[in-house]
């Protein structure tokens, strides 16, 4: 695969970064460019093809810090030609009416700003009230579901999977 690929997560407590790094080394490439989001300029986004976008959900629906510091920026950002894959960290028994809230903010501005993404996820196996991150229409999530919260055991083999599906999509 000859495309510039970044992960570019937001992480407070760790645990997003924790998964950002369980991706790389599962992915088996050294190609993906890791970036904080709080060090991430607007070129970083505009030199990659494809892109893998990682926060929390805080509070009521809130956006991981350093994204809610960087969303003005984020949208103004042209994702036209670019392949964009999601995954988010929540709770859903504590704030299940805004479960991977900060899923559904970003790829509504991917969306607008003419991206196409991709991995989206079942809502299958999940027990919350609201998500902004859940497609309209459909039993899908935007991007992967974590809940390190209440099922931490079954992350490794939802983060497999879904890697899985993403190399099927990136490769085909």
């Amino acid at each position: 695969m000859n495309k510039n690929i970044g992960l570019i997560y937001g992480s407070d407590t760790g645990m997003t970064e924790e998964i950002t790094h369980t991706i790389v080394d599962e992915w088996n490439e050294s190609e993906i460019e890791v970036i904080e989001v709080s060090q991430v300029s607007k070129s970083d986004f505009e030199r990659m093809d494809i892109l893998f976008l990682g926060l929390s959900t805080w509070y009521d629906g809130d956006l991981q810090s350093d994204w809610e510091s960087y969303f003005d920026e984020f949208k103004t950002i042209d994702f036209t030609n670019k392949t964009i894959a999601l995954f988010g960290l929540g709770d859903q028994y504590g704030y299940g009416e805004y479960f991977i809230d900060g899923v559904g903010m970003l790829a509504e501005v991917v969306l607008e700003n003419g991206g196409k993404i991709i991995g989206q996820w079942p809502t299958d196996g999940y027990d919350y009230t609201e998500s902004k991150a859940k497609i309209e229409g459909e039993e899908l999530f935007y991007g992967l579901a974590l809940d390190e919260d209440n099922q931490p055991e079954l992350t490794q083999e939802r983060l497999s999977t879904w890697l899985s599906i993403l190399k099927e999509k990136l490769i085909a």
